[in-house]
Order: structure tokens, then C-alpha cells, then sequence
């Protein structure tokens, strides 16, 4: 499926079957050829929205997957870059793709994003389509670990699309997706945890403000807007109180590496 080099069928049926982790080990190897693959032009977006605001010193991609959004960490952090997933087989593709080519300074660690292994070592945390994979009833915690690993002055951000509205076909497309993980996840065991319409925008910036960040939203003008000129992509950052420390401190806590 997804053309050349992508999963067949079959294999993402054995995917679907699995547990969340176990999942991504069976497709790590041909998962850049698949659309859950974040694409080039959305990575570009936000690198480019993020930039006025640095330099950085040291990142985190959270949920790195294979890798794709450390392309962004590299073109704006100017000492280290660390990848997190608790995909051993998604962690080894970064490692054997290249994606550290030309960093400043690249590690990839094994961790569950509810319990980061780190100190506060980073002031740059990015996340790329891995949202869903969280219920409502955890973004507390999530975000409670990412500003714990983010140092004084330190940024959250990740981008954000407008929901589909209902006369429009990918609204259902998602609605039946969700559906179906739902009946999927009441029936079999371990559950695959993956939504699309978990993590709606106010629910987001309400969670990130009672964790102690401050939110701000800023358009993404290469995705346009839609027909009531509200934008169809948002990057959102969320800022951890206090002052950005000069120079930062070199990043710490790493495990797994």
C-alpha cells in the first residue's frame, strides 16, 4: 500500500493488532513510505515560524519517530539535539537514516514520553503528528513532563490543523477512523491507541495554561485559511515561565542513548 516501498495490507493489519510500540517496531522500516510520515513541507513551516524566535541552544523532538522532525531542531538549535520514542525499531531507523547529518550535536533515547528521562536540559521541545496516540485523560500528565524537561524561557511547539468541517469528506473519513478504533480497542487486546478528534485545540491551550505555560498561536500562512478566514494551520507555542538563561546549560539526563 502507499506505492513503492510502502506496507502491504497485510502488514498493517498486524500493525493495527498490536500494541501502540510493538506497532511501530513492525513498521518502522517502511514508515516513511506511508502519508503517517510528516511531511517536508509542514516540517519547513514550522522551522520557519520558529526561527524569529531563538537561537536555541538545545532540543527535543518528542515522539521522534524515524526522525523526520529533528530536520527542524538541527536547522535551529545550535549545540544538541536529542530524538525520543519508545520505538526501539523507529529509533533505529533515525539512527541508520542520517538524519543527524550536519547537528550540531545528535542523540536518540529510548522513553515514554509520560516519564521523560531528563533534567530541565532542553529550551526548544517540537512534536510532530504523535498527539493522537495520547488519550484526553493524559495530556495533563504529558504536558506536565515536557515543561519539566523545558529550562526557564524554554518553548513547547507543535503545529495544529482545523478539524474538517462536516460537509467535507475527510471529516467522516476521520469520524469512521476513530469509530473503528474505538470498536477495535473495546474488543482486542493490548489496545492501539490512535485518534484524530482527541485533541481539539481549546481542550490543548486550556491543559498547557493549568500546567503553567504560557500559549500563544501563531498562523502558518503557507496552508492559507479557510472560507471564514480563520487559518487552516496553527503552530502553537507554549512558553515556560521565567527568563531564557544565557548560553542555556549543556543538555543532561540522557539515557539509552
Amino acid at each position: 500500500m502507499f506505492g513503492p516501498g510502502g506496507p502491504t495490507f497485510r502488514e498493517l493489519a498486524v500493525q493495527a493488532l498490536s500494541s501502540v510500540e510493538h506497532g511501530y517496531d513492525l513498521l518502522a522500516r517502511k514508515f516513511d513510505h506511508t502519508p503517517f510520515r510528516t511531511p517536508d513541507h509542514v516540517l519547513e513551516s514550522v522551522a520557519k515560524a520558529l526561527a524569529p524566535l531563538g537561537p536555541f541552544e538545545d532540543g527535543l523532538d518528542l515522539c521522534c519517530g524515524t526522525g523526520a522532525g529533528t530536520q527542524v531542531l538541527t536547522a535551529l538549535c545550535r549545540r544538541s539535539v536529542t530524538g525520543v520514542d519508545f520505538s526501539a525499531g523507529m529509533l533505529d531507523v533515525a539512527r541508520d537514516g542520517g538524519r543527524s547529518a550536519g547537528a550540531p550535536g545528535v542523540a536518540w533515547v529510548r522513553g515514554d514520553a509520560r516519564a521523560l528521562p531528563f533534567t530541565a536540559a532542553f529550551d526548544l521541545v517540537v512534536s510532530f503528528g504523535a498527539f493522537g496516540h495520547f488519550l484526553p485523560r493524559e495530556l495533563p500528565g504529558l504536558f506536565g513532563q515536557v515543561h519539566s524537561v523545558l529550562r526557564p524561557g524554554g518553548r513547547f511547539a507543535f503545529p495544529v490543523f482545523a478539524p474538517p468541517r462536516p460537509a467535507h469528506p475527510g471529516y467522516w473519513t476521520l469520524l469512521g477512523f476513530d469509530a473503528v478504533m474505538r470498536v477495535r480497542n473495546a474488543l482486542w487486546r493490548p489496545p492501539f491507541v490512535m485518534y484524530y478528534r482527541t485533541f481539539p485545540l481549546s481542550t490543548v491551550q486550556r491543559e498547557l495554561a493549568r500546567t503553567g505555560f504560557t500559549v500563544e498561536l501563531r498562523a502558518l500562512p503557507e496552508f492559507g485559511r479557510r472560507a471564514d478566514g480563520s487559518p487552516r494551520a496553527r503552530l502553537v507555542t507554549a512558553r515556560r515561565a521565567g527568563p531564557r538563561p544565557a548560553g542555556g546549560q549543556p543538555a543532561a539526563g540522557r539515557v539509552n542513548s
